[in-house]
């Protein structure tokens, strides 16, 4: 008789563009930052890149929560991603980005984005774009911990454009 076992590893999806392997990682924890950065710098420092500029987002300790808990919307976001990576593309640029889904506790990440660029200003300028971005069109719900429950931070939140019933 043969024995099948299924090892599921979600920690690097991999996109493949313009001959350019760019990472984007959903975890499902808090996030390992160095670990994160210290691999993307590893992976970039030798393509010829001017700029590895990252943001890392840590929750903050505020409003009596105990952390924050989130859900992904995966098609919507692989798409976004996506079309950033080809904006990002045409200033010979890549973005990297990292998120948590489920809980994340306060003073940990949830969140980290970088641009590798060969000039500068070009990666401190989309870094910028990228994140905000992100906060406005990213089909992530965030939900506050409190007293170990996930309560809907609705008063936080950007409806998505298009989104219909997935507001």
């Amino acid at each position: 008789m043969m024995e099948i076992k299924f090892r599921y590893f979600l920690l690097f999806v991999v996109v493949e563009m313009n001959n350019i392997d760019c990472f984007f990682q959903l975890v499902g924890c808090s996030l390992p930052v160095e670990q994160i950065t210290n691999n993307w710098y590893n992976e970039f420092k030798d393509s010829n890149f001017g700029a590895i500029i990252t943001f890392v987002g840590v929750v903050r300790d505020e409003n009596k929560i105990e952390g924050l808990s989130f859900d992904i919307y995966e098609p919507i976001l692989n798409s976004w991603f996506e079309s950033w990576q080809k904006k990002a593309s045409e200033k010979n640029a890549i973005v990297l980005m990292a998120h948590s889904r489920g809980n994340v506790y306060n003073h940990e990440s949830s969140y980290i984005a970088a641009v590798c660029s060969p000039k500068r200003r070009v990666a401190l300028e989309l870094i910028d774009e990228f994140v905000e971005d992100f906060k406005a069109q990213a089909p992530i719900w965030k939900y506050d911990i409190i007293n170990n429950q996930r309560v809907y931070a609705k008063d936080r939140s950007t409806v998505i454009s298009g989104a219909g019933i997935l507001k």
